[in-house]
């Protein structure tokens, strides 16, 4: 039995944040160091990213007066979890209406919810399924705290739930609000880190309907001695994202041992892979992937451009590459890729439906 990846609906806030953030950190950093920050926001590849915040009464940034974060001390958790617990389902009913143009969203049996940027209780899957409406039978799984490749743990969780229940019809949310969590750093990579995160929503239709791209075997692969990393800390005024800059080197050395590389390449030849869905958790870790795989530089162009676009949204940002995928060329041969806390590997093969 398969399980196929149906159709993949997206939404993000209107609220455009990139530019005002960039602003932010520079008035936070001697000018000497402004010049080294400067340079890597340029080379960034990121155009926009967005916020659930929205803009100030005269059209300022949540950075601006009167904004959210105008004055230090910034708001703390419980005011964070507030707007989260008020944005996240409306932005995720939003994804599920887009998902609604491309493919019948009825008949649900079980929802899957992947969050990794806030928490409310009842959890923001029975938020969700009360929304739409969903029959009280239905099954629910929520996944937290796992980010950037907690979309893979989803669509496999699915994948299990179909192959185990051919008929059912599972509901994959992917939710992330990381502008919530902006913290007053005055160093230059912490607010690097910062620059990377935007907010966005995905909704998928995982079925035994053998349409779209059908999941193939999972993976997962953690890297020796890289546990501080990636990370996030639960603090009294938010969530402090710790990115450190040896991640995209340690994910370029990892790539290069033959083990590793079989692994995460579904056990193929990277030539032969002619789908990839690489999670865009910066254009470094882009570049690492795509320069320790010997990719053509055209090979993650569905991931670059969800970058520019978006910015990494965490768990959300694979399933907005799995809809530029779906909206492009058949593929033989695809590979799912995503690194996160950890610093851990997770994937999986995939193929377009015969």
């Amino acid at each position: 039995m398969s399980a196929y990846l149906n159709a993949v609906g997206s939404a993000v806030p209107g609220h455009d944040i990139h530019d005002a953030f960039i602003a932010w950190a520079r008035s936070r950093i001697e000018p000497r160091t402004q010049r080294v920050f400067d340079r890597m926001a340029s080379r960034s590849g990121i155009a926009h990213r967005w916020s659930v915040l929205p803009p100030t009464a005269d059209g300022g940034s949540p950075v601006d007066d009167a904004g959210f974060y105008a004055a230090e001390p910034h708001p703390g958790t419980a005011a964070r979890m507030t707007l989260y617990a008020e944005h996240a389902p409306d932005l995720a009913i939003r994804a599920i209406a887009a998902l609604r143009t491309k493919v019948a969203v009825e008949g649900i049996t079980h929802l899957v919810v992947a969050s990794c940027t806030g928490f409310v209780a009842p959890g923001i899957d029975q938020i969700i399924a009360r929304r739409l409406g969903l029959s009280s039978s239905v099954e629910r799984l929520l996944i937290g705290f796992m980010g950037c490749y907690a979309a893979v743990v989803a669509l496999r969780s699915a994948r299990h739930i179909v192959r185990s229940e051919p008929k059912a019809r599972v509901l994959v949310v992917t939710v992330e609000l990381s502008t919530l969590h902006l913290q007053p750093a005055n160093e230059i990579e912490p607010l690097l880190a910062m620059l990377q995160f935007g907010d966005g929503a995905a909704a998928a239709l995982v079925t035994a309907d053998a349409t779209g791209l059908e999941l193939g075997t999972p993976f997962a692969a953690a890297l020796a001695d890289t546990e501080a990393l990636i990370r996030w800390d639960v603090t009294d005024a938010g969530f402090a994202m710790h990115l450190s800059g040896e991640v995209p080197a340690r994910i370029a050395t990892a790539l290069a041992d033959t083990e590793f590389r079989a692994i995460v390449s579904d056990g193929r030849p990277p030539e032969t892979i002619d789908g990839w869905a690489v999670h865009a958790g910066g254009r470094s870790i882009l570049d690492a992937v795509e320069h320790a795989m010997q990719l053509k530089p055209e090979a993650l162009a569905a991931s670059r451009q969800v970058l520019a676009d978006n910015g990494n949204m965490s768990s959300a940002t694979l399933m907005f590459v799995f809809e530029r995928l779906l909206a492009g060329p058949p593929i033989a041969h695809g590979v799912a890729l995503a690194f996160g806390p950890g610093l851990a590997a997770e994937g999986f093969g995939f193929r377009s439906a015969p």
